[in-house]
């Protein structure tokens, strides 16, 4: 048996929560000269009619295009990917107790920090070097608490669709991720599901319906979100059949526990013997969490944010032996190691952003972590 690497989704391979535990192989990248190997070895796997369930590090995407290869940070907290091979999912554990207490997270940089990053970000869009450029940053808080009791009660306070427990032999993920970034079913159809627009839940049902149509109708999110839309379809559009590429769905609202979220669907017919490898290449880092142009935007993401950003907005998700696979965009995502939690948020800056605004709603997207156990 393989080391310690398991995976608990909320929504698992048929749409019910599943487990991968006890990997029969364990398939990691820690440098780019390890990707060819773990690559092939993936493959191997699907043929040897194994399951497989994996992270991919955010900064897996500057190893994907020459260009930005000289980027790679040298502090990279996690391998650029982390993939078990497994029998056959299980059934979740029975559940455990939530955690009475959540981390007391806090910035790990000031708002003067973030201001000047962000007026950096505007120059770059007024000199037409971008559209859109996600900035983020890392909230850090000493962590005690059991990361399976911690994942309980985030489960319990924040419903989402593409949840995931990773517990690995020294750190653990806590993904409480809505955000699809692309499934493929075993015939080759693929989908993905961009995230861009928030605006925070309204304290009493008025306020909450206001809050809602006010997103729905923002010009300022709509064209953030159809920048992403547009990006992905170009992507899409690299690994798929020609003339294949749809939009079945723009600017729809979705309502979590603290925050309300504009999304879009592409969908596509996938060229016939796709290899992983290729998938990643034509998609990863999904471009929600990028901007616009994407490898332009990854660039002035390094030169700006502090330091590399992991697991958070890189992908966890699963593969089966069919070629049918499911991946999330790894947002609302705890990384605990050694008695210290990471919590890292951000949003799209295009042209009309305001600093201030852009400050407080990325710190509405780490609300979760607080929100109340229900009842």
């Amino acid at each position: 048996m393989a080391g310690e690497l398991s995976f608990e989704f909320d929504r698992g391979p048929g749409g019910a929560g599943a487990r991968f535990a006890a990997p029969r192989r364990v398939i990691r990248a820690e440098a780019p000269e390890d990707l060819a190997a773990a690559f092939e070895a993936i493959e191997r796997a699907r043929a040897d009619g194994l399951w497989l369930a994996g992270v991919f590090s955010y900064e897996l995407g500057y190893c994907l295009t020459g260009r930005l290869a000289p980027l790679l940070p040298a502090d990279r907290p996690l391998p650029l990917l982390l993939v078990g091979a497994y029998d056959a999912p299980g059934r979740p554990r029975p559940a455990v107790a939530p955690a009475a207490e959540v981390p007391a997270f806090a910035p790990a940089i000031t708002p003067a920090a973030y201001a000047a990053a962000f007026d950096r970000v505007q120059d770059y869009i007024a000199a037409g070097d971008v559209y859109q450029i996600n900035l983020t940053f890392p909230l850090h808080a000493p962590c005690a608490t059991d990361p399976r009791a911690l994942y309980a009660r985030l489960q319990a306070t924040q419903p989402v669709g593409h949840g995931c427990l990773v517990e690995a032999e020294d750190f653990a993920l806590l993904s409480r991720s809505p955000e699809l970034f692309f499934a493929v079913d075993a015939r080759g159809r693929a989908e993905v599901r961009p995230m861009k627009g928030t605006a925070a839940r309204g304290a009493t049902p008025e306020a909450d319906r206001a809050a809602a149509e006010w997103l729905r109708s923002s010009e300022k999110n709509r064209a953030e979100n159809l920048m992403i839309v547009d990006l992905l379809r170009n992507d899409l559009s690299r690994i798929a059949h020609p003339g294949t590429v749809k939009v079945p769905r723009l600017f729809e609202i979705e309502s979590y526990a603290t925050v309300h979220q504009m999304t879009s669907t592409v969908t596509a017919d996938l060229v016939k013997n796709l290899d992983f490898a290729r998938i990643c290449g034509a998609l990863f880092p999904c471009g929600s969490v990028t901007g616009a142009p994407k490898i332009r935007a990854m660039e002035i993401i390094r030169e700006l944010e502090t330091g590399p950003r992991g697991a958070y907005c890189g992908a966890i998700g699963w593969i089966a032996p069919s070629g049918a696979m499911e991946f999330n965009v790894a947002i609302r995502t705890l990384m605990v190691r050694g008695g210290q939690a990471v919590l890292n948020v951000g949003g799209g800056v295009v042209h009309d952003s305001r600093g201030p605004e852009e400050w407080e709603e990325a710190l509405c997207k780490a609300a979760f972590v607080n929100a109340p156990l229900p009842g």
